[in-house]
């Protein structure tokens, strides 16, 4: 049988993990840890966490990772605590230190600070990043001991505000637009307030639709995975065999469906008719007094689940990509 021919390996499964992602654990292997646990034939997350940072991670299954840019272009919710009086070369704790103060500032100098970073504001991103310069990764080139120039860039902040004081750190959060980097807002205000400062402690609390209470952490899911594993024989047991899970009802209880990623697009709620053209490709003409003449962005739901992602245009749905069908 010819490689194009070999049936995928794992479950058909579609829908969202949120995972509250523990620090020390790199983004990628998060996605790879829930992919076997769930036995997902494919899986891939909505913007990479650091490995020094907490908390949420969305990852999608199967055809939820056709969603993925919505997630990745949401808003972000950030809780993060900076370090007064030394600037590292990484903008966090991995780096050695290159500036210091014995400086330290009060809250009302902060408090004086933050409408300078609220709105939209040019920033650079740190040396130690993902940003790609002549096709290298950023922090590549640093680590090899390379001075990376990397161009500012206009990111959006919708609101920065201080939770705690403490005797030489600040506990901060921030929502904000794609791209925003929180280790170079501590950066910039430590130089501003003449302080310096870096980032100890960096928590995503939400990320587009999906929030703080959609989390689940790794330790709920393996509990839910020891639920559906089989019951072996002591002397299979002993002879070395682990035992598979059988029952992923457990499992799939924490799936959030695909379309919640899509809340901020028009849904076109599909008859089963409809449905079945759409999923074969074509477009429907939609009825009714409120059905819009155009939409750049909207989504097919249908059959109970989601269709197609697609667009409206006078006055028809015409799909883009197909969920489960031939697209």
């Amino acid at each position: 049988m010819s490689r194009r021919g070999k049936k995928p390996k794992g479950r058909a499964i579609s829908g969202w993990i949120i995972l509250d992602k523990p620090k020390g654990l790199g983004s990628t292997d998060a996605v790879s840890k829930i992919k076997w646990l769930y036995f997902a034939q494919k899986a891939g997350h909505a913007g990479t966490l650091d490995p020094l940072a907490s908390g949420m991670l969305p990852i999608a299954l199967g055809d939820a990772t056709k969603t993925v840019p919505f997630v990745m272009d949401g808003e972000k919710t950030y809780r993060f605590t900076v370090q007064w009086g030394a600037e590292t070369t990484t903008d966090d704790t991995e780096g050695p230190v290159v500036r210091a103060s014995e400086a330290r500032p009060s809250r009302a100098a902060i408090e004086a600070l933050i409408p300078a970073y609220s709105g939209e504001i040019s920033q650079v991103p740190p040396q130690f990043s993902a940003i790609k310069i002549a096709g290298e990764r950023a922090y590549d080139l640093a680590r090899e001991g390379e001075v990376v120039e990397i161009a500012a860039r206009t990111v959006l902040v919708h609101r920065l505000e201080i939770m705690e004081m403490r005797e030489s750190a600040t506990v901060f959060e921030v929502d904000c637009g794609k791209g925003t980097y929180v280790r170079s807002i501590a950066r910039d205000m430590g130089r501003d307030l003449g302080c310096f400062g870096h980032v100890t402690e960096l928590r995503r609390l939400a990320v587009g639709a999906f929030e703080e209470d959609d989390m689940v952490t790794l330790d709920e899911l393996e509990a839910a995975a020891e639920e559906g594993r089989e019951t072996l024989e002591p002397e299979a047991l002993e002879a070395g065999a682990r035992p598979r899970v059988v029952d992923f009802a457990p499992l799939d209880e924490y799936l959030i469906e695909a379309e919640a990623a899509l809340s901020d697009l028009y849904e076109v709620a599909l008859t089963d008719e409809q449905a079945g053209r759409v999923l074969a490709g074509n477009p429907v003409l939609l009825r009714g007094r409120d059905a819009p003449a155009f939409c750049e962005e909207a989504y097919a739901t249908g059959h109970g689940r989601l269709i197609a992602l697609g667009a409206v245009e006078e006055g028809s749905f015409r799909p883009k990509r197909v969920f489960g069908g031939r697209g």
